[in-house]
């Protein structure tokens, strides 16, 4: 079931030619000392957005606020398993999540 879930992120990821995917058990990608998305011991997807575009996409989505290994993340969006079904259309909220990571201050 994880490893279906993780080759999903992982075609996600592939969709974006600016960033590849890191890590072994907890995968994620960073750009500019930011990560901004990962995939959580239950298999979810989280994408991290400013607070205002945070919002706007959890009622968007239909959604909530991401939690990951019992931390709530802030600023990340949990991605629905529905819209994993449109890899091409999530691929635009990473690319969108990127573009904010790369307009903060580095780490």
């Amino acid at each position: 079931m994880w490893e279906d879930k993780l080759k999903i992120y992982d075609e996600l990821v592939a969709k974006c030619n600016r960033f590849e995917r890191k890590g072994k058990t907890v995968p994620y990608t960073s750009a500019n000392g930011h990560m901004f998305s990962l995939v959580n011991k239950a298999g979810e997807v989280g994408i991290r957005f400013s607070k205002e575009v945070q919002k706007k996409y959890i009622e968007e989505f239909n959604s909530t606020i991401y939690k990951s290994y019992n931390s709530i993340m802030r600023g990340y969006v949990l991605i629905p398993e529905r819209m994993l079904m449109d890899l091409d259309n999530v691929a635009k909220y990473l690319d969108e999540s990127f573009d904010y990571v790369m307009s903060l201050e580095p780490k």
